[in-house]
């Protein structure tokens, strides 16, 4: 189940040290455990090599951060297929003339 806060998560005092963005929303998923846990050793192999996250006193990677980041590289994956089968679909339709065409251009290319 997922909820969405109505609302944009607020923004804190001090925007060097927000670990936040403006605009998101809060929502709340179910994760199985071993996800979770998956997840958490992501986070904390993240944060272990963040440099930055040390000399400014952050957290660095978090949960959410993790979660987000691969949320949109699955919507990247799942927008690439939809748009990968829809070519597919336009060549499908329109095979022959494509092959008829093909076949032109190269006799066209072949003359002497």
């Amino acid at each position: 189940m997922i909820r969405v806060r109505d609302r944009p998560a607020p923004a804190l005092a001090s925007p060097r040290k927000s670990p936040y963005i403006l605009n998101m929303k809060t929502i709340a998923i179910s994760i199985d455990e071993a996800t979770l846990r998956d997840i958490d050793r992501i986070a904390s192999g993240l944060r272990a090599v963040s440099s930055s996250a040390k000399r400014l006193g952050t957290r660095g990677a978090n949960r959410s951060k993790v979660i987000r980041t691969a949320l949109r590289e699955y919507v990247a994956r799942q927008q690439r297929a939809q748009r990968e089968e829809r070519e597919r679909e336009v060549y499908a339709r329109h095979r022959r003339t494509l092959l008829r065409q093909a076949r032109a251009l190269v006799e066209e290319q072949a003359e002497p």
